[in-house]
This record gives C-alpha cells, structure tokens and sequence, in this order.
C-alpha cells in the first residue's frame, strides 16, 4: 500500500480537500485499494473539528465525498508511515523537515512544485484569503501531477 499524507497548517481547509480530492481521484482510477490517503495539520488548535464549511461547501459543489474528515496533528511517526507527505506552502515544508529531523525516509514536497508551468508554488490558506474556489482549481492541478508521478513510479 502507498501511503499519501497531505498536510497544511490547520487541517481543516487545504489539506482535508486535497484528501477528499485525491480519494476521489483514486478511488475512480480503481487504484483504493492501493494508495491510502490522509490529512493531518502541523498546529493542533483544530483536532478533532470537521472542515471549514467553505472546504466543505467546495467539495459539495463538486460532488466529492468528505466523509470522515476530522482533522488531526501531524505526528513524527507520520514521517515514516507515509511514503510521499505533501504540504501546501513552504511554510508547512519546513515546518516539516524541523519536525523529521534526520529520521524520515518519507519524501517531503510541496504540492505545487509538480506543476511546474505553475508560477504560485504555495496554496494559499483560504482560511485567511476566503478564496476556496482559487484553492481547489490549485488543488486539483497538483494532485492530478501527484497522481500521475505515483503511478509512474510505482507502475500502477
């Protein structure tokens, strides 16, 4: 099993989308049974919390499923459970590589680093901005890049 690890700074509006996106890009490549997904913060001022209703008000219009998203911290034992954590701004990246220190194998990127023609490389936090729409088009351009590397370098 692969195992994808979103991750932004709250966990209730970037990465619990780019979770249910991605699931949903899985799930309808057949390919659930073979990747897992999850979502996870680096503060924890939001765990146990649903998403923020403009996260969950985009994946209703776009009829994606977010059933069981409850957003949690990213813990150090994380960096190893998951083979690819993607975060959504430079921020969460080095928040990252701070909390790895030398003892993750995991592969840290930063979502929009594989949409190269794509000049914004962090995705901005709509809990600031209010731009959810913007977020998700983002979201999706990444996730679609992600998709195609796990596939490819996994031969799926």
């Amino acid at each position: 099993m692969i195992h994808v690890l979103f991750v932004c700074l709250g966990n209730i509006c970037r990465s619990p989308m780019a979770e249910a996106m991605f699931r949903d890009m899985v799930k309808r490549e057949k390919l659930d049974q073979k990747i897992a997904v999850d979502s996870a913060g680096i503060g924890g001022w939001h765990i146990g919390e649903s998403p923020h209703h403009g996260t969950l008000s985009i994946l209703k219009k776009y009829q994606i499923n977010h059933e069981g998203l409850v957003a949690r911290q990213v813990q150090r034992e994380d960096l190893n459970k998951f083979d690819y954590i993607v975060a959504m701004d430079q921020s969460n990246v080095d928040d990252l590589h701070k909390l790895a220190g030398d003892a993750s194998t995991t592969h840290i990127i930063r979502l929009l680093d594989l949409v190269e023609e794509s000049e914004q490389k962090d995705v901005p936090d709509p809990y600031f901005t209010g731009n959810f729409e913007e977020v998700y088009e983002l979201i999706k351009k990444g996730c679609d890049r992600l998709l195609a590397l796990i596939k490819k370098e996994h031969n799926l």
